[in-house]
């Protein structure tokens, strides 16, 4: 459970790492978007980094190929990638083209690929490695969508020009950090 709480809003993959910030800030215009996306990076963040896991312990380590990491990492994630933009455009094309350029763009996800790096470590056994990537791919569903939300009502409402887009959308995503930093200091 502390696991799993720490990857969600304690070492958050958007607020406190800073990974997946172009997901984050072009496809949270809208709530449905911004669910789609995130059902879809929790996925592949969760496939991609036990595949990973298992790829490095039982591979790449035991062979001294862990120069290959990354290159592998990034050919797994665009597989995956590829089956779940062929299973969104069948099930939901009205998803898919809301999802545009940014579903496919996942393959180059800094969140995807970081955490499967992340993971990809002998400090981590398979079910922590499992659970973490799992609770922080959760953790980027959770922030993508309350940061659509509070896009969705700051746009109905009287922003001054300046504000508008993309600098009240980064001020709104700063405030958001400072609050998700503060859990990391309490004694829970």
């Amino acid at each position: 459970m502390t696991l799993a709480f720490t990857a969600i809003v304690i070492e958050n993959v958007l607020l406190a790492r800073f990974l997946g910030v172009c997901p984050f800030l072009g496809v949270s215009k809208k709530r449905d978007s911004a669910v789609g996306m995130g059902l879809a990076v929790i996925f592949v963040i969760t496939l991609s980094s036990v595949v990973a896991w298992l790829l490095y312990t039982y591979i790449l380590v035991p062979f001294k190929m862990v120069y290959m990491r990354t290159i592998i990492f990034i050919l797994v994630i665009a597989s995956l990638v590829q089956m779940i933009e062929m299973f969104i455009k069948k099930i939901s094309p009205a998803l898919y083209r809301s999802l545009g350029i940014y579903l496919p763009l996942i393959t180059t996800n800094c969140a995807v690929l970081g955490m499967a790096t992340l993971v990809a470590d002998p400090s981590y056994t398979f079910l922590t490695a499992l659970i973490f990537s799992f609770a922080s791919a959760v953790g980027f569903l959770f922030v993508i969508y309350l940061f659509s939300t509070i896009r969705e009502k700051i746009a109905r409402g009287d922003v001054p020009k300046a504000f508008q887009g993309v600098p009240i959308a980064l001020i709104t995503a700063g405030i958001m950090a400072m609050i998700f930093s503060r859990f990391g200091v309490l004694n829970l």
